[in-house]
């Protein structure tokens, strides 16, 4: 395997790269190297790219980014000769990130939209396009307060805090069995997605669907900020999207606890129900309009068809 390629993929397996954005991103220059590394012939590239394609796969198998990611680069390649197949991987590559960016910027004008001014807004672990929507609030002149989850057990609500508190934001992390004591505080719930599933199911982080459900018995808006890259083409043909579980010591040693049982999942599902919106670079749908949003931007993409792009 190609070092740089090596390198990627094993920080995307160890979470050192994470949040469905970053993941997407770091596939496509991923293959952006491999194309740019590689030495041989046509039909040697055509056979390690899959080898590069599955590898990747591998890293995090229940990632829809990271799937999406590779169709969008490796299926949309063109090109008769060795050096047109190279500079199509390479192309299709910064394009993907290119607009992953653009996304995160669109996206988080129109969340700034949805936050009134003086609103409390409680968020969880770390959406970097959440938080995007939450600074340009703050930015627009927007009097707001943040309450954020410490998000075990990686923890990555310390890096949401930091982050909004550097931009000068009032914010107050709290631990993730408090959500439903501090809910009568809070305005409106903005998090992030890992997937959207076609009938606008949303899959995140663990402990948002309790936040949804929280959020729905009080009131609260909940709007989900995703690119339409973390829509899943899949579920439309009936596959579930696969819970990740991951290993029990992250939550604590089970030597330590004799006779006890670990189960550590990393995502849940919050129903389209307990969605008020779901806010992406097109615009702000309805989640029940994520299945719109597969068929008519990526073309029910399965992967071997190309989306309209």
């Amino acid at each position: 395997m190609y070092e740089r390629v090596r390198d990627i993929g094993e920080k995307i397996k160890s979470m050192e790269i994470r949040g469905a954005g970053r993941i997407g991103r770091a596939t496509a220059l991923a293959l952006k190297y491999f194309s740019e590394d590689f030495k041989g012939s046509k039909e040697e590239f055509l056979k390690e790219l899959e080898e590069v394609k599955n590898y990747l796969l591998s890293t995090r198998p229940t990632a829809v980014s990271l799937r999406n990611a590779i169709y969008y680069v490796v299926n949309r390649k063109q090109g008769s000769t060795l050096e047109e197949l190279k500079e199509s991987i390479i192309k299709n590559a910064e394009d993907f990130i290119k607009r992953s960016e653009e996304a995160l910027q669109i996206i988080g004008k129109y969340g700034a939209g949805r936050i009134p001014d003086g609103a409390t807004i409680l968020t969880h672990c770390n959406s970097s396009v959440a938080i995007q929507c939450i600074v340009q609030a703050y930015r627009d002149g927007k009097k707001i307060k943040v309450f954020n989850t410490e998000t075990r057990p990686w923890l990555q609500g310390h890096i949401t805090a930091r982050a909004l508190a550097k931009e000068g934001i009032d914010v107050t992390m709290i631990v993730d069995s408090a959500v439903r004591y501090f809910m009568r505080d809070i305005d409106i719930v903005v998090v992030g997605a890992d997937t959207i599933a076609s009938n606008g199911a949303v899959i995140n982080k663990i402990g948002t669907s309790q936040i949804a459900l929280a959020a729905h018995e009080a009131r609260v808006p909940f709007i989900v900020c995703a690119e339409t890259y973390k829509f899943s083409p899949e579920t439309v043909i009936g596959k579930l999207v696969k819970i990740e579980e991951r290993d029990p010591r992250e939550i604590a040693n089970p030597e330590d606890f004799p006779g006890v049982k670990f189960r550590n999942p990393v995502f849940d599902a919050t129903p389209p129900e307990y969605i008020d919106a779901i806010v992406t670079e097109l615009g702000v749908i309805s989640p029940y309009l994520a299945y719109e949003i597969i068929k008519e931007v990526m073309n029910v993409g399965i992967e071997g068809k190309e989306d309209r792009h």
